[in-house]
C-alpha cells in the first residue's frame, strides 16, 4: 500500500516546479524533508501507480501520466523555491539520507594526489570519475593531463550519457583497493556537453583554450555544441539592459576599466550605454589612464566579473543569456 509522503511525492514531481514548489511551502520543513527524500529516491515510478496517485488527489489530467520523474536535482529544485533561503539545512539531511555520492569520497583529497593515481587510467574511466566531481576539482585534474589525454578526456566527458551502476561500482572498488578509502555507490546522469562547459568555465584561460582549439581539430560541431552552454566575459553583451544594469551595481568601476581592455568593442558599448553620461565618461578615463596592462591581469579581473554575474543568476536577480534570447526571438 503507498504511503501518503510517496503519494505527495509523486504528486509533486508529476506538476511543473513552480506548482510542486508552491504546494510545497505549505507544508512544515520536516514534511518538506521527507516529501524530499521520497522525490529524491525516485528513479522511475510505473504510470499505472503516478494515474491512481494523481486520479486521488487531483480527480483528472491523464496528461500528467508520465513514467520518468523524480531524482534528486528535482528534489533540491523544490526545496530551494519552497523555502528559500532556508533550504540549506533540509538539503544536506535529504542528500545525507538518499545516498553517498558517487566518488564522493575523492573531494576530501588533493586533486594532485589523485592525479597521480588516475593520470595512467583509461581515458573513459577518467571522464567517468571527473563527472562525478566538482566543475573547479575536474578542470585541476584535466590541466594536469597531458595534452592528447586532456582531449580525450574531454571528449568522453561530453558525449557521456547514464552509466550503469556496476561499471560505477567496479571503478569505485578499483579506487579503494588503492585508496584504502570507504566509498558509496549511486546511479545517477553524468557527462554531457554540460558537464564540459562548466569545467571549462571554471579552468585556467591557457587550458580552456587548448582544449577547445585541439577538440575543434576533430569534432568541430561538438566544440560549438560546448561553446554555446559556456558562459565568458564577452557573453556579457549579449545579456539585457536590465540585467547590465544589475551587474554595473555589484562591479567597480575599476574593475570595468581593467576587464574592458580586453573585451569586444560590442561589449564595451553596451556597457558605456547603461551607465550615465558622467560614470561612462569617468570609465573611459580610467581606462586611458590604465595605458598598457598585462593580458593576465585583464582576463583574472574579466574572470572575477563573470563569477559575479554567475552569482547574480543563481540569485535570480538577473535572467541571463538564455532568457535575453528568448525574449529577442517572441519579439
Amino acid at each position: 500500500m503507498t504511503s501518503n509522503v510517496r503519494k505527495a511525492a509523486i504528486l509533486l514531481a508529476s506538476l511543473p516546479q513552480d506548482e510542486a514548489a508552491q504546494l510545497m511551502s505549505r507544508l512544515k520543513p520536516k514534511q518538506v524533508e521527507a516529501v524530499s527524500i521520497e522525490i529524491a529516491r525516485m528513479d522511475h515510478v510505473d504510470a499505472s501507480e503516478q494515474e491512481s496517485v494523481i486520479q486521488e488527489f487531483a480527480q483528472s489530467n491523464p496528461s500528467l501520466f508520465l513514467s520518468d520523474v523524480g531524482g534528486f536535482d528535482l528534489a533540491k529544485a523544490l526545496v530551494e523555491k519552497a523555502l528559500g533561503k532556508d533550504a540549506t539545512d533540509t538539503l544536506e539531511n535529504v542528500q545525507q539520507t538518499i545516498e553517498a555520492l558517487p566518488f564522493g569520497f575523492l573531494r576530501k583529497i588533493d586533486p594532485q594526489n589523485l592525479l597521480t593515481f588516475i593520470a595512467d587510467e583509461h581515458p573513459q574511466t577518467i571522464a567517468l570519475i571527473l563527472c562525478h566531481l566538482p566543475p573547479s576539482y575536474g578542470a585541476e585534474i584535466i590541466a594536469g593531463l597531458p595534452p592528447e589525454t586532456q582531449l580525450q578526456v574531454t571528449k568522453r566527458i561530453a558525449t557521456m550519457g547514464q552509466t550503469r551502476p556496476e561499471v560505477i561500482q567496479q571503478v569505485e572498488e578499483a579506487l579503494e583497493r588503492r585508496m584504502a578509502l570507504l566509498m558509496g555507490q549511486a546511479f545517477e546522469r553524468a557527462g554531457g556537453v554540460e558537464s564540459v562547459a562548466e569545467i571549462l568555465n571554471v579552468a585556467d584561460r591557457t587550458t580552456e583554450r587548448s582544449l577547445l582549439e585541439n577538440l575543434a581539430q576533430d569534432d568541430p560541431e561538438l566544440v560549438e555544441e560546448i561553446r554555446r552552454r559556456m558562459f565568458v566575459f564577452d557573453d556579457i553583451a549579449k545579456l539585457s539592459d536590465k540585467d547590465i544594469q544589475t551587474i554595473l551595481k555589484n562591479v567597480e568601476t575599476s574593475q570595468w576599466a581593467l576587464a574592458l581592455k580586453g573585451a569586444s568593442e560590442d561589449l564595451k558599448q553596451k556597457i558605456l550605454d547603461n551607465m550615465s553620461k558622467r560614470a561612462a565618461q569617468m570609465l573611459e578615463e580610467e581606462m586611458e589612464f590604465l595605458g598598457a596592462v598585462r593580458v593576465s591581469d585583464v582576463e583574472s579581473v574579466q574572470q572575477q566579473i563573470v563569477e559575479i554575474v554567475r552569482r547574480l543568476e543563481d540569485a535570480g536577480q538577473i535572467s541571463g543569456v538564455g532568457a535575453a534570447e528568448e525574449e529577442e526571438l517572441i519579439e
